[in-house]
């Protein structure tokens, strides 16, 4: 109350109407009217005590925010632990990544050098059955040439001997070839 008192004998000192020198306390100073009309407003709100509500209802919304602020700083602990775990998964799956890439590469590279072996050891093989059909094509060359060098020698022979020898010199030469055949047979 003493407030209100004090406001209103301020207000009224102060007023423009009283430094103008025309009668404050009439009706028909609107400056007057508005005065009483705001001290009576003043005075209901207090009445209907507005402002012990309007504390009452700062203090519910300030409990408000408070339970705001802490459910938010519990989501966020959460999420920060949340976070923490998954990067750990992360790191844990990346380093299994890892692994897996570096074992799939020594397995390539044991594959590559596997195939390296066999590849060589393929090429021996076929250089070796190369050797081997170039020795056989040149033991039939050298069959062949040695059956033709055979052949002719025996034609040439045959005509020598037909041109040289007689009958009974044939029938000679069979009958020692029959007994040295029996010989060797037996």
């Amino acid at each position: 109350m003493r407030l209100t008192l004090t406001v209103l004998t301020a207000t009224l000192a102060a007023s423009p109407a009283l430094a103008a020198g025309d009668v404050f306390f009439s009706l028909g100073n609107t400056d007057f009217v508005v005065l009483l009309a705001f001290i009576l407003f003043i005075a209901v709100l207090f009445y209907f005590k507005v402002p012990g509500m309007i504390g009452v209802m700062l203090d519910k919304r300030a409990a408000d925010i408070r339970t705001e602020l802490e459910e938010a700083r519990t989501l966020r602990e959460e999420a920060q632990t949340l976070l923490a775990s998954y990067e750990r998964k992360q790191k844990e799956v990346q380093e299994q990544a890892d692994r897996i890439v570096a074992t799939a590469k020594e397995e390539a590279q044991r594959s590559a050098e596997h195939a390296r072996d066999e590849l060589a050891k393929s090429v021996e093989r076929r250089l070796a059955a190369a050797e081997d059909q170039i020795g056989s094509a040149q033991a039939a060359a050298i069959k062949e040439v040695r059956d033709q060098a055979v052949s002719i020698a025996i034609a040439a022979a045959r005509e020598v001997i037909a041109k040289q020898m007689s009958a009974a010199d044939g029938n000679k030469l069979i009958d020692d070839a029959i007994t040295q055949v029996d010989a060797k047979l037996h």
